[in-house]
């Protein structure tokens, strides 16, 4: 288990070992190549210290690695590790706490999330009012202009969806997700409107199990699992809690969580039947005297 940066520099340390011991290069001759003690490449091949993108291209250069496109995945990924997040996030450096940062980086770089929601819209997928109404509900000690502030950045976050290639994102929601009134009904009925509207999206699926599915895998925690381009074993499960997010990448926890998304998947309904749900949820939503509309 690992928190934080400490995930991308474990990744980035298995990739340059893997190319070293290719080589068939031990960390000292490789150290002695690039003018460095040791204890540097051991450091940095185990993920207990930084690197800099330009000190990951002197190792890359050293071990004649010439794929262009490896080259350029595993600067990135030490740019992640450096400096966790997009670069808009930074402005909000003194606001976020270091896990929702490494969070950010995570999400920004990932091809794809699959992720299971029981309580909450995911955040991807929050209207602006919907996002406030639960950043308030979660942090109601904050005064209004940092509940903004946080809110701006939920937003900002739901570029990746729009980027070039866009993040595809796979999301399984309870209906409990759709029948808790956050932020109340016309809120609401604008957050139904916009799953609606998301999920025309060709890299956006939704699924939604019923009610009467009873319990199941995962009904006591949502998790998200992002999986990477390209660069292998990078796959990472997250799961929030309230004070911290936990990071798990062993091969036994990816295979577990990887198993219990495909399992409420096909306990979902289908993408089509969930959207005939969620469009049913938002006309039966009680309008603003309180009475319900059509059904």
């Amino acid at each position: 288990m690992w928190h934080g940066p400490a995930v991308h520099r474990r990744k980035l340390g298995e990739e340059l070992r893997g190319l070293r011991d290719q080589r068939g290069l031990t960390s000292g001759q490789a150290a002695r190549l690039v003018g460095w003690h040791q204890s540097k490449v051991s450091r940095i091949e185990t993920g207990r210290s930084g690197v800099k993108p330009a000190d990951v291209i002197r190792l890359l250069d050293a071990y004649e690695v010439r794929d262009a496109r490896l080259r350029m995945l595993l600067g990135a990924l030490a740019d992640s590790a450096d400096d966790a997040g997009q670069h808009w996030a930074r402005a909000y450096r003194g606001l976020l706490p270091p896990q929702y940062r490494d969070f950010i980086s995570l999400e920004s770089r990932a091809r794809t999330a699959r992720t299971l929601e029981t309580s909450v819209v995911p955040g991807l997928l929050q209207t602006p009012a919907y996002a406030r109404a639960v950043t308030r509900a979660a942090l109601g000690s904050l005064p209004p202009d940092k509940v903004d502030s946080l809110v701006e950045v939920r937003l900002a976050r739901q570029e990746v969806l729009r980027g070039d290639p866009p993040l595809t994102l796979n999301a399984v929601l309870d209906e409990g997700v759709l029948r808790r009134q956050v932020g109340g009904p016309a809120a609401m009925r604008g957050q139904l409107r916009h799953l609606l509207e998301a999920a025309a999206w060709p890299h956006v699926s939704l699924q939604v199990i019923p009610f009467q599915y009873g319990g199941y895998v995962g009904l006591t925690g949502p998790f998200i699992i992002f999986s990477f381009p390209d660069i292998s074993d990078l796959d990472v499960v997250v799961l929030d809690h309230l004070t911290s997010s936990l990071y798990l990448e062993r091969r036994e926890d990816l295979e577990a969580y990887s198993g219990a998304f495909q399992t409420v998947q096909s306990l979902a309904l289908s993408c089509e039947d969930s959207l005939d749900l969620i469009a049913r949820t938002a006309r039966q939503a009680p309008g603003r005297s309180g009475a319900s509309g059509e059904a």
